[in-house]
């Protein structure tokens, strides 16, 4: 059978060195939208992949493996060179660090090795790093996490593995203050010094999705500023949160009751960063209230 084509790497598989960041990456992975398996067995692995590409809507997936698993160092090489004749879709990335920034974090976190506890930790890691010595010879990606600090390390693997994608969810609810702020917003805009339609009689009953009510406010030239300020606002932000994994991001945009100026930034700011590709929901919460 010939090596299974897909347009996109689907399977990235960790294992390394205890202590080298397997699970930092392992959660970040998971954060950018991966489904994430921690310390399944080798066994195991052909399986999950021949039930989990029958879900045809599911996410990547990235799996943890490593010297916890009983016969890991004997199972696992056979197991992978096997997968790796059927298929193109799967990456086997082999993190390590050097002997003493490894001893370092291993005290800092006061935790015994994994496996050989009861020797010293400097022997239970040259031990480790000796057994899984054909393990890393398997790899596609090594990398050394010696000097890079997590942050830098999410960097690295976002350049190298996961990319660019605009992997982020944002809703954006307009709502009234008299209502109270939506208790899950991690932004929260007052648009309450724009000017109110309410007060023009022919307006007052009216919502924002109304052209009439649209075009009186965006008559104002500190209107026309604002948005532009909070598309710039957004620009610059919205990168800065997936850089660091968030996966959702709620923005609420308030004025007094929630039913003219917050609905129509609400959509204007909606529409704008779907035309730039992120994945938007609009919700206007009190556009019905009195």
């Amino acid at each position: 059978m010939g090596k299974q084509k897909n347009k996109a790497k689907k399977y990235y598989i960790i294992t390394g060195l205890s202590g080298s960041g397997k699970t930092v990456i392992s959660v970040y992975f998971e954060d950018s939208g991966f489904y994430r398996v921690d310390n399944i067995p080798s066994e195991l692995i052909p399986k999950f992949i021949e039930l989990y590409d029958k879900q045809e809507s599911s996410p990547p997936a990235v799996l943890v493996v490593d010297i916890r698993g009983r016969d890991f160092t004997t199972n696992f090489p056979i197991i992978y060179k096997k997968l790796k004749k059927k298929r193109d879709d799967i990456i086997l990335l082999f993190l390590e660090a050097s002997n003493e920034v490894l001893l370092k974090r291993f005290k800092e976190a006061r935790r015994p090795h994994p496996l050989f506890s009861s020797l010293p930790l400097k022997e239970c890691i040259e031990k480790e790093r000796a057994l899984l010595s054909p393990i890393r010879d398997l790899a596609d990606e090594i990398i050394d996490t010696s000097h890079l600090s997590v942050s830098e390390l999410k960097e690295l693997i976002r350049g190298k593995l996961i990319g660019e994608e605009k992997g982020i969810t944002i809703s954006i609810i307009s709502f009234g203050y008299k209502w109270g702020i939506p208790s899950d917003s991690d932004l929260v805009l007052d648009l309450r010094f724009l000017p109110n339609p309410f007060y023009k009689e022919e307006l007052k009953n009216l919502s924002g999705k109304n052209k009439k009510v649209r075009d009186f406010v965006l008559s104002f030239d500190e209107t026309k500023d604002y948005l532009r300020r909070l598309e710039e606002f957004t620009s610059y932000l919205i990168p800065k949160y997936i850089k660091e994994g968030k996966r959702h991001l709620t923005i609420s945009l308030g004025c007094t009751g929630g039913k003219h100026r917050s609905v129509i930034v609400a959509e204007i700011l909606g529409n704008f960063l779907k035309k730039h590709g992120y994945n938007t929901y609009i919700y206007h919460r009190d556009i019905r209230k009195e």
